[in-house]
This record gives structure tokens, C-alpha cells and sequence, in this order.
């Protein structure tokens, strides 16, 4: 298919069959693109309702200058003086129970995903009738135009042999103005439907998304695609319909989905319980390094009553050194870990809101149900009348077009006899020419219901 379509450019006309003009509508449709674009937007919602369930993680590096009155962070003590501070921490936190929302999300991700395929699905066989429908109103529209072309080829003889009499004196003039009439009667029918083939040309090549090139319609033969036949029973038919149409398990889906959405709005009435820990240390360029003691000296520490005797004791001073950064990270280096429990109290009725919401959206979703199949149900089951309705008019029209081409043979023999005058010459050759259209029409509005059948119960719509 690709392959037919990669040098359409190189070509003034493209032949094609129904099954291509579907398969370019599926490829090329710009509204089918958006709704997978929303499947891959839901699809990532519920990857990540997936990675909920996974620990979370963060590192917070921090360093900074600091002037006048400050905390030291390695040892707690407000200094007044620049300093140079260093901290950072790993934090880890995860739900271990939520009243089970992480798990309802993702079910609920999982129908709006599902949905949302099934939505592609709608709208692809939606286009896929689209189309069908078009292709048999271009191939109606050019059976239509080549026997009006016949017709209008028949009338352009009529006017000439008409105009051969008029002149040997053996028709009046109102006969000849007659024949002029009837001709540009079908030349006015030709016009007319040369201008619905275009406008059914035009919209079946933007389905297609295929404006600037010429279409020529492989066509099946239609007799044998009207000589179908199909046992309407319609129980049967509907149960099949049912399983298979995308519009009802579009509907359910969205339906299971609101009702899971209930489901993720009770859990916030329940207690969250979470398990934390993180690990972290510091650095203050502040801070120095006491690496031992000297004794400098004596100091009183008192007097002997009486004598006024000093009573000394040695006096010791620290010894200290720059910190260096890598050991002051290790001596610092802290660790933690803990629950958290978190008990919903008051929010402001928040959840009891998002309860009944989602509730009044869930009976919401249950009647689109009960409508989505009480309308199918009509569609199908005036689709099984059209079809029966079809098929007695193909069957009459076939009978009237035997009738009326034989009134049109005796007419035209009687005509040029001098038995029958123009008028009702040229009445009888009208009848025919609009039941000989009458006739295409219906062969082609039977196929089109036959095929209307095939799309509810899912099955390919093809011509052969």
C-alpha cells in the first residue's frame, strides 16, 4: 500500500480500489492521528501511575557565604564572623499504604487507555463508511453520467431526424422544437450529475487526504454484488452487533473507568502511612581541628586560710588545625529513618466533593450507556428496513425498466411511422430515461445497505 503511494506525484491519474481508498484514509487521516496522540498522552499517565509505586529519591547539595551573626551547622553555635558552609543530604521516601490509590489509579489509567483505543477504533470505522459510502456514490454518479450521455446522444438523433423531416415537410415545427427540448432536457440531467460526480470525487479524495490528485475508481461488477443475498434475522444480527461495535465498548470502558474513578476518591479518607530515611553530613570553614593539649603555664585555682598560699594547677591549651573538608564530611556524616502517618481530619469536605462528583459522574456514564445502545439499536434496526426496503425496489425497478423499454420501443416505432406524435414521443423516451436512472440508483443504494449491514456487525467493507 505505501508502495502505490510513493510516487502518486508522478502520476496524472491513480487507480484504485475501495480497499486502497481505505487503507490511504487510515494512513494519512489527520483525526485519527489526534486520538492516538491522546492514547500516548493516556499511556504516559499510566506509566507514571506505575512509577507511584516506586520509592522517591532526591539529593540537596547546599553551599553558601555567610556574614555576620550565623548558625553553624556543624556545630550548632551561632558565630559572628564569614563563614563557609557546606551541607547536603540524600532523602528517600515511599507509601506503603495509601488506602490502596496508587493501585486504583493505575486500574483506572488502564480503562482510560483502553478507552481511548477503542476511540481510534470508532473513528476508523467511521471513516471506513465514509468512505465505502463515497466510493459507491462516485461509482453510482459515473453509471449515472454515461447513460445520460447516452440519453443525450440518443436525443441529439432524435433532433437530427426530426430536423430531416421538418425539412421533407413531413413533422411541424413544434415536433422539431420538441426534439430540441428533450435534448437539452438531457443535456441539463448530464450537467447535473457530472456535477455530483465531482463534488463525490472531491470528498472522497479529502478523506483520503488526497486533494491534487486524479482518481480513477477500479470498479467491481455491480450485477453481481446486487445478486447478494442475507438472512435478516434480526436477534442474531443484534447480538453480534453488540459484540463487536467500538461505540459500545467505547461507552462501557468510559463507564468502568468513572467507576474506578469512586473508587481513587474514597481512598482519600484513609490514613497514609509512609516510610522515610535520608543521609547527610556538613562542612563549616569555621570550625578547626583540636589534634591534642600543652601545658602553658599555672593557673590559681585558690588560697591556704591563713597563709593566703596560692593553690595552683597546670594549665593546658588546646592545639588545633584547619579541618579539611573531606574529614569534617565524615565526621559529620548522619543518618535517619522513620514513619510518617498521615491522618486525613478536616480538608474542607474535599473529599466528600470529589466523592459524590465522581459518583454523579459514574450514574452519568451508565445512561451514556443505555443511550449509546438504545441508539444503535435504532440505527441497526432501520438499517435491516433500508436494506428489505432496497431490495423490493431494486426488484421493482427492474420490472418497470422491462415495462418502460418496451413502451419505448413501440413508441419510437410508431413515431417514425407517423402514428405518435412528438409529445408523447417524447414522454415515453423521458419515462425511460428516468427509470433507467432510477434503476442504477437502486442497484447502488442496494450495495450500499448491504454494506451498511457489514459495517455494525464489524466486517470488512469490500466490493468484489
Amino acid at each position: 500500500m505505501n508502495l502505490l503511494f510513493s510516487h502518486i506525484n508522478s502520476y496524472a491519474q491513480l487507480k484504485i480500489t475501495l480497499q486502497q481508498a481505505i487503507d490511504s484514509t487510515l494512513n494519512r487521516n489527520l483525526q485519527i492521528k489526534q486520538a492516538q496522540f491522546n492514547a500516548a498522552f493516556t499511556e504516559e499517565n499510566l506509566k507514571q501511575a506505575k512509577y507511584n509505586l516506586l520509592p522517591s529519591i532526591s539529593a540537596s547539595p547546599q553551599s553558601s557565604f555567610n556574614w555576620g551573626r550565623t548558625l553553624d551547622v556543624s556545630t550548632y553555635n551561632y558565630i559572628n564572623q564569614r563563614v563557609f558552609l557546606v551541607n547536603g543530604s540524600f532523602n528517600t521516601q515511599v507509601a506503603l499504604f495509601q488506602g490502596g490509590q496508587l493501585r486504583r489509579q493505575i486500574v483506572q489509567n488502564k480503562l482510560l487507555l483502553e478507552a481511548d483505543q477503542s476511540n481510534i477504533a470508532k473513528i476508523k470505522n467511521d471513516l471506513i463508511l465514509s468512505v465505502a459510502t463515497t466510493f459507491l456514490q462516485v461509482m453510482a454518479s459515473e453509471d449515472l453520467l454515461k447513460a445520460a450521455r447516452q440519453q443525450v446522444q440518443v436525443a441529439k438523433l432524435g433532433v437530427e431526424r426530426t430536423q430531416k423531416s421538418y425539412n421533407a415537410g413531413n413533422k411541424s415545427l413544434a415536433d422539431l422544437a420538441q426534439a430540441q427540448a428533450q435534448q437539452a432536457t438531457t443535456e441539463l440531467d448530464e450537467t447535473n450529475i457530472q456535477n455530483t460526480l465531482e463534488a463525490n470525487l472531491l470528498t472522497l479524495k479529502q478523506l483520503m487526504e488526497m486533494q491534487t490528485i486524479t482518481l480513477d475508481l477500479i470498479k467491481p461488477d455491480i450485477s453481481k454484488l446486487t445478486n447478494e443475498s442475507r438472512k435478516l434475522d434480526t436477534a442474531a444480527l443484534w447480538k453480534e452487533v453488540l459484540a463487536v461495535n467500538p461505540d459500545i465498548k467505547l461507552a462501557n470502558l468510559q463507564k468502568n473507568a468513572a467507576y474506578q474513578n469512586i473508587r481513587v476518591a474514597k481512598s482519600s479518607l484513609y490514613p497514609s502511612l509512609y516510610l522515610f530515611g535520608s543521609i547527610g553530613s556538613n562542612f563549616s570553614d569555621a570550625r578547626s581541628l583540636i589534634t591534642g593539649t600543652k601545658q602553658v603555664g599555672f593557673d590559681t585555682v585558690g588560697f591556704v586560710n591563713g597563709t593566703n598560699q596560692r593553690v595552683l594547677e597546670p594549665a593546658y591549651r588546646s592545639t588545633v588545625n584547619s579541618y579539611p573538608f573531606l574529614r569534617q564530611f565524615s565526621d559529620n556524616f548522619y543518618q535517619s529513618a522513620g514513619i510518617t502517618l498521615q491522618i486525613p481530619l478536616l480538608n474542607h469536605f474535599n473529599s466528600q466533593t470529589n466523592i459524590r462528583k465522581a459518583k454523579i459522574t459514574y450514574q452519568n456514564a451508565q445512561v451514556a450507556v443505555q443511550l449509546t445502545v438504545n441508539n444503535l439499536y435504532k440505527i441497526f434496526n432501520q438499517a435491516l428496513a433500508d436494506l428489505n426496503a432496497a431490495n423490493k425496489r431494486l426488484a421493482a425497478n427492474q420490472s418497470n425498466y422491462q415495462a418502460t423499454k418496451q413502451v419505448l420501443y413501440v413508441s419510437e416505432k410508431r413515431y417514425q411511422a407517423g402514428l405518435l406524435n412528438s409529445v408523447d414521443y417524447n414522454i415515453a423516451l423521458t419515462n425511460f430515461n428516468k427509470v433507467e436512472f432510477d434503476l442504477i440508483q437502486a442497484k447502488y443504494d442496494l450495495v450500499f445497505r448491504n454494506k451498511v449491514i457489514d459495517y455494525y456487525l464489524g466486517k470488512p467493507l469490500i466490493l468484489n
